[in-house]
């Protein structure tokens, strides 16, 4: 498994195909895209913003500064994904 992060925000959205200004993660086309969890890490403690990213498909999404608490809730994340023989991983957004 790899984790594959993202400087910001437009990054990410190219990373996961939908630079074109589409954010619903849920709805690419790539079937692989499909099978990584998104995992939104953001300044942004804007309810509406947040709802709306995990109504688009986003797994999570952590507020920085990151906690302990936050990391621990990547583990079931990054577990379901083991045992996966392909490359694929978290595409993680923000640093």
């Amino acid at each position: 498994m790899a984790v594959t992060t993202a400087e910001n925000a437009h990054g990410a959205l190219e990373l996961l195909g939908l630079a074109d200004g589409q954010q619903n993660f849920s709805n690419t086309e790539s079937p692989t895209v499909k099978q990584i969890p998104v995992i939104v890490v953001s300044s942004e403690n804007i309810p509406t913003r947040i709802e709306k990213c995990l109504e688009e498909g986003a797994e999570e999404f952590l507020l920085k500064p990151l906690r302990l608490s936050d990391v621990k809730k990547l583990r079931c994340h990054l577990t379901s994904n083991a045992g996966n023989s392909s490359d694929e991983g978290l595409i993680c957004v923000g640093r």
